[in-house]
């Protein structure tokens, strides 16, 4: 009479919560068409005036320059699932409701990534550690991130005419094992916690928000990307620092669950899934830099 019992309610997989995607604030404002891929133009400015006017001459016309352009092309992109009549009843728990918000989040979770994937292919790169680009990241303690590499990126960025993402504040994206290395660093005299800033009057932050350093807002995510990809094998993280307009993205129809038709002849198969197609691309270069480091708990 003694029976093994079961919880009904079944937990769904740790996540974290999709933010790439975010930092795609450049979208078409006034599309001329439907399109397979989306141009994007940007001016260019006349240079600065060095001389003075004659008072009897009139100066000769300045031909303006050609634009230049960013295409985002367009892709579809989707995933599927089944629900079996045999599973609905024979099903411990109510599986419906799950596999809906599992294709959900497998929606966000993928389109996130094609963002990022975009995102830290940029030009603009600094390698902890003195490594370059021929070289990479050579791996050791001494590849980790430092408030230099920081530093010097944001000086970039200023440099670059870069404009920040909230108030004077660029955003940056860290992975938690390199934000834990730069915040042993930095100490409790340079880091401000993300809910001091947020009494000061900075209003709302990012989700994920950890705190405010070096003329940056510092969002923390496992989702930043990392692979063992660095000298002897080392693993290495991409910290990611962006100004706004970094990434460009275009939408013909927005990515969305979709409950299939049963087509079955018997009736058994219920599909659900989501459909979208979207694309994105780096828009300005000047407002993207990437740091590639090591984390001193992390090196494999």
């Amino acid at each position: 009479m003694v029976q093994t019992a079961y919880d009904r309610y079944v937990e769904f997989a740790l996540r974290a919560m999709p933010l790439i995607r975010d930092v795609a604030d450049k979208k078409p404002t006034q599309q001329a068409m439907p399109g397979s891929s989306v141009v994007f133009q940007l001016y260019t400015d006349l240079s600065a005036v060095t001389g003075t006017l004659t008072e009897t001459t009139d100066p000769d016309s300045v031909a303006l320059g050609n634009t230049s352009s960013v295409t985002v092309t367009l892709a579809e992109y989707g995933n599927a699932a089944i629900a079996t009549r045999k599973l609905e009843l024979f099903s411990l728990s109510d599986v419906d409701p799950a596999i809906a918000d599992i294709i959900a989040f497998n929606m966000a979770d993928s389109i996130d990534g094609f963002a990022q994937t975009v995102l830290r292919q940029g030009s603009n790169v600094i390698y902890s550690g003195g490594g370059t680009a021929t070289t990479g990241v050579t791996g050791g303690s001494n590849s980790q991130i430092t408030s230099a590499n920081i530093r010097r990126a944001i000086a970039k960025l200023r440099t670059n005419k870069a404009v920040p993402r909230m108030g004077e504040l660029y955003w940056v994206g860290i992975h938690p094992e390199v934000s834990h290395d730069l915040r042993a660093e930095t100490g409790a005299g340079g880091w401000r916690e993300a809910h001091v800033y947020n009494e000061s009057g900075a209003g709302n932050l990012w989700p994920g928000s950890i705190g405010v350093y070096e003329g940056a807002m510092f969002v923390e995510s496992p989702r930043l990307y990392n692979a063992t990809d660095g000298g002897s094998s080392a693993r290495v993280f991409r910290t990611l620092l962006c100004g706004k307009q970094a990434l460009a993205e275009a939408v013909a129809e927005e990515p969305h669950v979709v409950i299939g038709p049963v087509t079955d002849k018997l009736m058994r198969f219920r599909p659900i899934g989501w459909y979208g197609v979207l694309g994105f691309s780096r828009y300005r270069e000047a407002s993207l830099f990437r740091i590639e480091s090591t984390s001193s708990i992390n090196n494999s």
